[in-house]
């Protein structure tokens, strides 16, 4: 398959997984990509194809070791995504918009701005759905359900990508079922948080 056997079907979901995946692992995403690129498993499209340079595949790589240890640390994962707020959305949308950057004058401007906007809400979305259940798993005494959860995010990046890649229908009913959990979780436990909040922190006193 080369970078024009590359239909609609496949750049939306590759489109949206790059987002959505930003959203829990922005630097696995990076150096995945840039590596299947790299090693020819996949023809990157052209907004793309910096991923594979040798610098940025080395300074993900370092990333992706970083985050995978800030990332099991109860505390420093809840550090890390707030941290990453600022980060993981903009780029989200940035890889979204690469995907249809550079095709031809049939994938004008409106795509790539589509694909941002898309790119961006889901790696808000991914992002906010992490961090909330992160922060949830460390009110709990136990340290396993961090280090599965964390574990689990570090298995669904690159089988997000692959499926894109391979399965592309089925990658992007898979996302649309994320999404719908994703918020789900979002809500249910934002009030477990801020109702664990109101319970530990002292009361503001009466106005006089």
């Amino acid at each position: 398959m080369n970078t024009a056997a590359l239909d609609l079907t496949h750049l939306l979901a590759l489109a949206a997984a790059l987002g959505w995946a930003s959203g829990m692992r922005l630097y696995a995403v990076v150096f995945l990509t840039g590596a299947a690129g790299f090693m020819g498993w996949v023809p990157l499209p052209p907004g793309l194809q910096l991923l594979q340079h040798p610098l940025v595949l080395g300074a993900s790589a370092l990333m992706v070791t970083v985050e995978f240890v800030a990332d099991k640390v109860p505390g420093v994962d809840t550090l890390w995504d707030a941290l990453h707020t600022f980060i993981r959305i903009p780029a989200g949308a940035a890889l979204a918009a690469g995907v249809f950057a550079g095709l031809g004058p049939e994938w004008n401007q409106a795509w790539a701005l589509v694909a941002a906007l898309a790119g961006g809400t889901l790696a808000a979305t991914a992002h906010a759905a992490k961090a909330t259940t992160r922060a949830a798993a460390n009110t709990s005494p136990e340290p396993f359900s961090n280090l599965g959860l964390s574990l689990a995010g570090d298995a669904a990046v690159p089988a997000l990508l692959w499926l894109a890649w391979t399965h592309p229908l089925w990658a992007l009913a898979a996302l649309a079922l994320s999404a719908a959990l994703a918020v789900v979780l979002i809500a249910v436990l934002f009030k477990f948080l801020r109702a664990l909040l109101r319970r530990f922190l002292p009361a503001r006193p009466a106005a006089a």
